[in-house]
């Protein structure tokens, strides 16, 4: 998942919107088809899963937009402190739909969130993009109302981006946001591991050309972030 924002305040849903039914692991398997190793995540990481929240035209008076026709809001009571991501994919691959997940542990609460999309190649599929993350926070810390939207894929787009570390650059499409922060997450890792390699070299030629690689990825990196 890709790195927390800062001062990220949970959502106050309307209360039309509550839908609050238990959502059996079973249905997810029906429709998800897990692995052995994620039906194991499952087990160990996860609770109970409850539909909180239905975000649709006849619960919040906004019209539906071609991939977006409604947001869900589900919440994940935890019983370790994080979940796998493959455990979540499982579940967005079995609800064509965009979810947010609030997490929760210990008195606790985190959102979580894919970008997720129709396929541009075949609209029925559903493509599951980066991870977002909130920080945890109180359960029972201040919370905000809805960002205010003329649709649904608006909302989307303003609550989505509420959880991206870095802001929206001037007229970039929620796409393209997500697209450079994935490019941004892969050159931290990539600069991260490099950085650990450069530690255990032992030869000179190969430590100045790893700085040298190292530079050029922090000149990437900061661009990426801007």
């Amino acid at each position: 998942m890709s790195q927390t924002p800062l001062n990220f305040p949970l959502f106050a849903y309307p209360r039309q919107a509550e839908f609050n039914r238990v959502l059996p692991k079973s249905k997810i398997y029906d429709h998800g088809k897990p692995s052995r190793a994620v039906r194991d995540g499952f087990v160990a990481q996860i609770n109970q899963i409850v539909w909180q929240y239905k975000l649709a035209p006849e619960t919040i008076n906004l019209p539906s937009r071609p991939g977006v026709p409604e947001i869900e809001i589900f919440s994940l009571e935890l019983k370790t402190a994080e979940v796998s991501e493959d455990v979540l994919r499982c579940i967005d691959k079995a609800i064509p739909l965009p979810i947010f997940y609030n997490l929760s542990f210990e008195g606790r609460i985190k959102t979580v969130a894919a970008y997720k999309r129709p396929s541009d190649a075949d609209a029925s599929r559903w493509v599951v993009d980066a991870y977002f993350a909130g920080p945890w926070l109180p359960a029972d810390g201040e919370s905000s109302a809805l960002p205010v939207a003329l649709d649904m894929a608006g909302l989307y787009e303003q609550m989505l981006r509420r959880l991206m570390p870095t802001p929206a650059r001037s007229g970039e499409t929620l796409k393209s946001h997500v697209e450079r922060l994935s490019q941004l997450q892969s050159k931290q890792n990539e600069y991260t591991k490099l950085e650990a390699r450069l530690l255990k070299e032992k030869q000179f030629n190969r430590k100045v050309e790893m700085n040298t690689q190292l530079r050029t990825l922090k000149t990437e990196i900061e661009t990426l972030a801007r």
